[in-house]
């Protein structure tokens, strides 16, 4: 699959990805407190394990239960990070990381499987920001990188001898699984669009040995089913949910970010690209490529959108399996002309991705800032309800995004060591658990927080306790209102004192 050089040299390529990964990490380093859905909540959890061995409040509050969970390495690293780093520094550092681990690992398979270093994987750079990443699955997005890695590392070990390939992979899939459960099926899903491939380009040699080491691959996988069993994950097993309207969007995840323009206008100059380059005869699919193309689209659509009490399960599937074709595309690039047109589009592409990104955010920074004032405005060691108003009449406002709000409560538990009622301490989900009594005043179910109405319904001792916000005023000491206008009604004068009024939210101290 090798072909002469295409007048770029390695360091050029290595000077290139810096370039690129430098610019990707420019909205994240000015704006600390991006507004991804799940990230500041991710965050508080790992700033509790840094420090709840020194935080009286949080001991009160919270327990760190270290079990075989598959969705570990924010927990295991930012904590880590946290030592020399503010929480909020630590957090841009691991996000930085993944971008460079998913963008590196697009570049090293591209190099396994066409034997020379190209710039074209550098395109992967114009998805790196993409819908799934604004839900804040960092863990997950963390995978996806790894696994990149890990298939670049069984392909460069492809005719060494079977034990080194086994026990590297076996490494690389129990790292996995502590990254994200879907990681291990997508380098799986990858292994064997390989393998398949394999098989096909040897099918001159005895089939026996083929289809043995064929089904041998299969072997380090193993041991996730080890540790899935051993894990209580397993447990939510039960809920699945499959829906076929979902497919098409979320092929759209892969490109859409703030602006549905923007998106289409990448779709469409993407496109373009590679129809000017295959009427040129200039571009074509690795075979393992046509392999991804096949065995993915049948696990995508075979995919449930629900799968162990996660959303967007099969939604998340597409900007993995686009980044693996990214690596699996190859170019013509030795003729200068065509250097650069493409790198001219290049440019202009990333140039417009990365300003759609800094203009949404630095839309949204004052609305971020207000959010880290109201929590740093709470008494310490206090308990937050978090409740929502008509999130429908919000987004009518023309707001640019409503993610960052939803899980900015969390904040007040890395500035104050509050008690918050949507933090992620769903049992088998998280290592972070809520100590009884205030187990019984936190989301166990990962559920929408209830609407400003229920709480209406729900302030007397003779409340339905089932609900962890029943009698609520009894149990809480704030409550922070999401999907508000400022001068706002205050939903319930007699046991509710306003002292935070912004645009999206407001905070208000419980009237004991």
């Amino acid at each position: 699959m090798t072909r002469p050089g295409d007048g770029i040299r390695p360091s050029t390529v290595v000077i290139l990805f810096m370039w690129v990964t430098a610019a990707l990490s420019v909205p994240i380093l000015i704006h600390p407190l991006p507004p991804l859905i799940d990230y500041l909540n991710n965050l508080a959890r790992a700033h509790v394990i840094a420090t709840i061995d020194s935080d009286a409040d949080l001991q009160r509050f919270y327990a760190i239960e270290w079990r075989i969970i598959p969705n570990l390495m924010m927990d295991l690293l930012v904590p880590v990070l946290n030592r020399f780093m503010s929480i909020y520094v630590a957090g841009q550092v691991f996000t930085i990381a993944t971008f460079i681990l998913m963008l590196s690992g697009t570049l090293a398979l591209h190099r396994v499987l066409f034997g020379r270093w190209s710039v074209v994987p550098l395109a992967a750079a114009l998805i790196v920001y993409n819908e799934v990443f604004l839900v804040g699955v960092m863990n997950y997005v963390f995978g996806v990188g790894l696994a990149l890695w890990a298939l670049t590392i069984w392909i460069a070990l492809r005719e060494r001898a079977w034990p080194w390939r086994l026990v590297v992979s076996s490494l690389f899939v129990g790292a996995l699984f502590f990254c994200h459960l879907f990681t291990v099926g997508l380098y799986g899903l990858g292994l064997l669009a390989f393998e398949v491939h394999w098989l096909w380009a040897a099918r001159q040699k005895p089939l026996a040995p083929r289809l043995l080491d064929f089904v041998a691959s299969g072997v380090p996988f193993l041991a996730a089913a080890a540790l899935l069993l051993a894990s209580p994950t397993m447990g939510l097993a039960g809920e699945v949910t499959w829906e076929f309207w979902g497919k098409f969007q979320g092929l759209l995840l892969v490109f859409t970010v703030y602006y549905y323009s923007v998106a289409w206008l990448l779709i469409a100059a993407i496109a373009l690209a590679i129809a000017w380059l295959a009427w040129r005869g200039l571009i074509r699919l690795h075979p393992v490529g046509w392999a991804l193309l096949i065995v993915g689209g049948i696990v995508y659509l075979a995919m449930p959108r629900v799968l162990f009490a996660t959303h967007l399960a099969d939604q998340r599937l597409p900007v993995a399996l686009a980044l693996m074709l990214i690596a699996a595309t190859d170019i013509d690039l030795r003729r200068r002309q065509v250097r650069g047109v493409l790198a001219a589009l290049f440019v202009a592409l990333l140039a417009v991705r990365l300003a759609e990104v800094q203009t949404a955010w630095n839309t949204l920074a004052p609305q971020m800032t207000e959010l880290l004032r109201s929590a740093r405005s709470v008494e310490r060691g206090s308990r937050i309800l978090v409740a929502h108003a008509d999130r429908t009449a919000y987004e009518q406002t023309g707001v640019v995004s409503d993610f960052g709000l939803l899980h900015a409560a969390s904040l007040a538990t890395i500035e104050r060591s509050a008690l918050v009622s949507t933090n992620f301490v769903v049992p088998g989900k998280h290592v972070l658990q809520a100590r009884e009594p205030f187990r019984r005043f936190v989301n166990l179910e990962d559920r929408v927080p209830p609407s400003i109405d229920w709480l209406a319904r729900a302030t007397g001792s003779a409340a339905d306790n089932k609900l962890y916000w029943s009698a609520w005023p009894q149990h809480f000491d704030y409550l922070y209102v999401l999907f508000t206008q400022r001068g706002s009604a205050n939903p319930d004068p007699k046991h509710l004192a306003l002292t935070v009024d912004a645009t999206g939210f407001q905070l208000y101290r419980v009237i004991k």
